[in-house]
């Protein structure tokens, strides 16, 4: 037998005879396999060149990167924001559209850290995409364009949060009226 190779977790080797075809042979050395198996197998080693980053610096910034490739792996698959399908077939508009789709992954992530919220990027959005007034247009009886008013929403706490950290009163100030908060009256005993 002649070997081929030695490592710590088995051997392997080779037999050539002449007349039959060769054969190999392997074992497993099971002090080192346990060895390697609590020692290394399951654990992630992180290189950098960072060496002015503390450890949990280092293990944040890794994650974080994690969660970026989540997001492209979810957005392939056609989550909240889709990549695909892409119908296009030139390079500057395939370069666009990507743009575009990543831009609207950032928009989704900043607003979910912004507004500091647990819940998913689809329930978040989905409560945001709620808030909406309602344009109601009034009969006079002149001539002429008959004039709108617009009736606020009712809005969830979260909402109403939302609507103060992003400023979406400077585009509909109708949501002001539902913004103010009312005094309750006193219950009187008889």
């Amino acid at each position: 037998m002649v070997p081929l190779e030695s490592r710590a977790n088995g051997a392997i080797g080779a037999r050539f005879d002449s007349e039959n075809a060769p054969t190999l042979s392997w074992r497993v050395d099971r002090a080192a396999r346990h060895q390697l198996e609590t020692t290394r197998l399951g654990r992630r080693v992180l290189c950098t060149d960072r060496h002015a980053w503390s450890t949990g610096r280092i293990v944040h910034a890794f994650r974080g990167q994690w969660n970026v490739e989540e997001i492209f792996r979810r957005a392939k698959k056609g989550g909240l924001v889709p990549w695909g399908p892409s119908h296009q077939r030139a390079d500057g508009s395939l370069r666009l559209h990507t743009f575009a789709t990543v831009l609207g992954l950032m928009l989704v992530s900043l607003a979910r850290i912004h507004l500091g919220t647990t819940a998913s990027p689809k329930i978040m959005m989905q409560s945001l995409a709620a808030i909406r007034a309602t344009l109601v247009r009034t009969t006079t009886d002149g001539a002429g364009r008959r004039p709108t008013v617009m009736l606020a929403p009712e809005l969830t706490a979260e909402q109403r949060r939302a609507v103060t950290l992003f400023n979406l009163d400077r585009w509909l100030p109708s949501l002001l009226s539902c913004m103010t908060s009312r005094p309750r009256k006193a219950k009187h005993a008889s």
